[in-house]
């Protein structure tokens, strides 16, 4: 997969989220917003609500799951 701007065109799915939305900062809490985008999935209310779940069952630690 190359990395140049030339593939623009190239469904959403296949750009990278920037890091500057998926970390969250030490001492915060996290929101299912934060969740949802460490996913890769949209902001969308379906998503949102598996991430208020997700964050019930498994607190802030669902987040670091998913981020390397």
């Amino acid at each position: 997969m190359s990395t140049s701007q030339s593939g623009a065109s190239r469904p959403s799915q296949d750009r990278a989220t920037p890091d500057s939305l998926l970390h969250a900062r030490t001492g915060t809490d996290v929101s299912p917003e934060d969740l949802v985008l460490a996913s890769g999935k949209d902001l969308t209310p379906h998503n949102l609500e598996w991430a208020k779940r997700k964050l019930a069952q498994e607190g802030p630690a669902a987040l670091d799951k998913l981020l390397p």
